[in-house]
């Protein structure tokens, strides 16, 4: 399929997708709550939250990949996307896998603390996604392989999150490729101390395995949609292809908001968990 079909294709399923609602939700029959897990790279410990695919009760000895959420509670409310993740499922548009969404620490400096690689002069907070990423690698990523039927490998693993989530799930990405082989690099905020994100692209010195997509809304900041065109033709210059291991999607009528970040989960999934035998 050329990139201009994957790309119309993607729009027709991102147009058709209804709005996402904000409100509070209950924790449904296929969601485990893991209340205040501790942390030795953290200043406060994290309720993580996982929801588990269509069949896992059922499927004893079938194992999962697993994508992992930046801004968790925030996410399983607004975005939904496990209720856009279930039919795909079922479907069979996407292979079945768990998603476990770890929250930010509160507050919007600890937000800024945890997805920033590094502190400003001129910023309040930031600089500590070193210790985050140690977090979900040293800490959160065994306990829920311990927990559930997890595929424990690079190849079966993602990351992702927007906005400030999308800039460190690139960042831990690169910094974790055998780790996280799967990124969902939402709306990032390429901007953050002078584009740091497209320097350390740049500096690669070998291109990883890794599946990205990297998406922007249209109707977000004209500099936001330079940055991420910025950062787009970086990768590719390093060597991802658009189709095979790499897609851009700007979103039609997205914003820099929950709601648009949500209606595009759909097309995500599908590019990044296709079903086995597709890629």
């Amino acid at each position: 399929m050329t990139q201009l079909a994957i790309l119309a294709a993607m729009t027709v399923a991102f147009l058709s997708t209804q709005p996402v609602v904000a409100q509070e939700r209950a924790l449904g029959p296929d969601v485990r709550m893991h209340s205040a897990l501790p942390s030795k790279f953290l200043t406060k410990p994290r309720d993580v939250i996982v929801w588990l695919p269509p069949g896992y009760e059922s499927e004893h000895e079938r194992r999962y990949p697993v994508l992992y959420l930046h801004d968790g509670a925030n996410v399983y409310i607004e975005w939904r996307i496990d209720e856009v993740a279930r039919p795909l499922i079922t479907s069979q548009q996407i292979e079945p896998l768990i998603i476990v969404f770890v929250p930010n620490g509160g507050r919007p400096e600890d937000r800024h603390d945890d997805y920033t690689p590094t502190r400003p002069a001129n910023a309040r907070a930031g600089g500590k996604a070193d210790a985050y990423g140690q977090f979900l690698v040293e800490e959160v990523k065994p306990f829920i392989d311990r927990e559930y039927r997890t595929l424990k490998d690079s190849a079966n693993t993602g990351l992702g999150g927007a906005s400030l989530g999308g800039l460190v799930s690139l960042y831990l990405g690169l910094n974790y490729s055998e780790v996280f082989g799967r990124l969902a690099v939402m709306s990032p905020s390429v901007w953050w101390d002078n584009k740091l994100i497209v320097r350390k692209v740049k500096d690669l010195k070998a291109k990883p395995p890794t599946r990205i997509w990297l998406d922007v809304g249209a109707l977000e900041a004209p500099g936001l949609l330079r940055d991420v065109k910025e950062l787009r033709d970086t990768l590719l210059r390093k060597g991802w292809t658009v189709g095979a291991d790499f897609m851009h999607f700007e979103a039609p009528e997205g914003r820099h908001d929950d709601a648009s970040f949500g209606r595009r989960a759909d097309v995500m999934l599908k590019f990044l968990f296709p079903p086995k035998g597709s890629q």
